[in-house]
């Protein structure tokens, strides 16, 4: 089967699910590995769709995690071209997914394996503290963007033991001004800015909040997807070193 991947997190699922040479088209940012003979259409918001025809895939997998990609769905629609949207909000989605691209590919049970072991990865690192721990998580610092409820970061600090300082704020993120991120009350600051090339924690800590950051790549958190566990293993050790009142 040819794939075309659209986005970082399928790719990555592809790749963790061993078919990563199955793909001939993916976006820019993907950089799983194994993607050496796949054509490369552009940024995910900006795919350019008649190179992705050209590459002739059975299946398109794209994702509604990425904001803006409704117009790329619809483009990919419009060409006729199989797709596969995926919409992720939590961590149970996100397992549900590696499940379903699993299925449409015959191979059930490497995805089962894949998206079970995930699963008892992320549970392994739960812990109970004083209190739970109060997290934001930060995709952006100009203006600033961070994760609100409908995001798989709530899951994932859930499992953690933690919550998310924003957690009762609709929607998958907000702006927010220095005088919100201060009434969130947040104990410990996860620096995961989306495209960034370099993770500036001084930028966070120059607010004057004194609220520890730890720094996590894109690839860790804000892709939901197999790597995910690399993001959730740097945020349990950031907490496990807070001082809890």
């Amino acid at each position: 089967m040819h794939l075309a991947s659209l986005t970082s997190s399928n790719s990555d699922i592809l790749a963790a699910l061993g078919v990563a040479d199955w793909v001939v088209a993916a976006d820019s940012h993907s950089d799983a590995p194994g993607l050496d003979r796949a054509v490369r259409v552009g940024p995910d918001l900006n795919i350019d769709v008649a190179a992705v025809q050209a590459a002739r895939p059975d299946l398109v997998l794209a994702s509604l995690s990425v904001p803006g990609m409704e117009q790329v769905v619809e483009g990919l629609r419009r060409a006729g071209l199989k797709t596969l949207i995926l919409d992720p909000v939590s961590v149970p989605d996100t397992l549900r997914d590696i499940r379903a691209i699993g299925a449409v590919l015959g191979l059930p049970g490497r995805a089962e394996a894949l998206a079970a072991g995930l699963d008892a990865d992320l549970r392994a690192l739960g812990r109970v503290y004083p209190r739970p721990p109060r997290v934001l998580a930060e995709w952006w610092p100009r203006p600033i963007i961070a994760a609100t409820r409908d995001s798989w970061v709530t899951d994932l600090l859930e499992t953690l033991g933690a919550v998310n300082a924003l957690g009762e704020r609709p929607g998958r993120s907000t702006p927010l001004t220095l005088d919100e991120v201060r009434e969130a009350a947040p104990d410990l600051i996860v620096c995961s800015w989306c495209g960034a090339r370099k993770l500036r924690p001084e930028v966070i800590e120059a607010r004057g909040l004194g609220v520890p950051v730890v720094c996590v790549p894109e690839s860790g958190l804000g892709r939901p997807g197999p790597r995910l566990i690399e993001g959730a293993r740097q945020i349990a050790a950031a907490l496990a070193g807070l001082r809890l009142a």
